[in-house]
């Protein structure tokens, strides 16, 4: 199973998205949109550059 996005809705707060992992857990949550259309707008947008290289402007290779 791939990584999948789920669309969620907030009363109040309006219409985010998280994605999860294979093992189910969510590795992001995107910031609040006011409506649905913009919400898939975002995902499309994740998917547009989640192929992007990682950035380390501070040299400190975290984690490596």
């Amino acid at each position: 199973m791939a990584a999948r996005f789920e669309v969620r809705h907030q009363t109040g707060q309006g219409y985010h998205f998280v994605l999860i992992a294979t093992n189910g857990q969510v590795i992001a949550t995107s910031e609040h949109y006011e409506s649905p259309g913009s919400r898939l707008e975002g995902i499309d947008s994740v998917k547009r550059n989640a192929d992007a290289p990682i950035q380390d402007p501070a040299g400190s290779n975290s984690g490596r």
